[in-house]
């Protein structure tokens, strides 16, 4: 994976407790890498092209936020977010971020695919509002 330092640190632990006699190993899978940046970049799982490379079929959400009141409020101007979905199971396969908050909101999707949850399951959970977790729901 990526030399991240939430990796480094997982890492670190499974290191210590396989010293320690432990049996341990690193599942890397979902790990979500940001760019702090301003507006913030965000990515977890698959990109489209990845996906259909492995055979998936493959729904890709694009929506440009930079109008919705989530990122008006904040006073943003530059907001997307893409999202792939198998189109069989409906499972998230991946997510990409940008704007106001993205840093937080992947951890919501990186969650979604490392178990397994599909879009329907992600979109009804109720969110706070408005927040940009809120917009979850609609970037399905």
């Amino acid at each position: 994976g990526m030399p991240l330092t939430p990796v480094a640190s997982a890492q670190g632990r499974v290191v210590a407790a396989n010293i320690l006699g432990e049996e341990a190993s690193f599942d890397g899978r979902a790990t979500a890498s940001v760019m702090f940046s301003d507006p913030p970049l965000a990515s977890v799982g698959m990109g489209a092209d990845e996906a259909l490379k492995l055979g998936d079929e493959v729904s890709v959400t694009y929506n440009d936020t930079s109008g919705w009141f989530t990122q008006k409020r904040l006073g943003q101007t530059h907001a997307a977010a893409k999202v792939i979905t198998d189109s069989g199971t409906g499972r998230v396969l991946g997510a990409h971020l940008l704007g106001p908050n993205s840093e937080e909101v992947i951890n919501v999707f990186a969650l979604a695919i490392r178990h397994g949850l599909t879009s329907a399951q992600v979109g009804e959970t109720l969110w706070s509002y408005p927040t940009a977790a809120s917009d979850i729901a609609y970037l399905l």
